[in-house]
């Protein structure tokens, strides 16, 4: 009897490592699709919005295509057509379209 006890106490030790593989497995599927391509895209998107200059054109997540006139660390000002000015927050900024010169003309008078 003592026998069968110590052969059911090493059988139930195999039975916990094999419990544990299916969810460090899950883990780290999770982990290789989710989460790791998010930060990438996060990283890839705060290197664009480092890089912004004046006289790129670009996106606002709303949809506004407009010129970046001036731009601080966390405003942008945006030229929307010859007359309009817009400021908006930098992280509101989608991607660049296409990037500008530095010399922006301010006023066509």
């Amino acid at each position: 009897m003592l026998q069968h006890a110590t052969l059911a106490a090493n059988a139930g030790g195999g039975g916990l490592i094999m419990t544990i593989i299916p969810f460090v497995f899950m883990i780290a599927i999770f982990y290789f699709l989710l989460i790791r391509p998010q930060q990438k895209k996060q990283k890839q998107r705060n290197a664009m919005l480092g890089q912004l200059k004046k006289g790129d054109k670009i996106v606002t997540i709303g949809g506004l295509h407009g010129t970046i006139l001036e731009i601080t660390n966390d405003i942008a000002v945006l030229r929307v057509n010859d007359v309009t000015k817009l400021t908006f927050d930098r992280s509101a900024i989608s991607h660049v379209t296409t990037a500008g010169s530095s010399d922006v003309v301010l006023d066509k008078k």
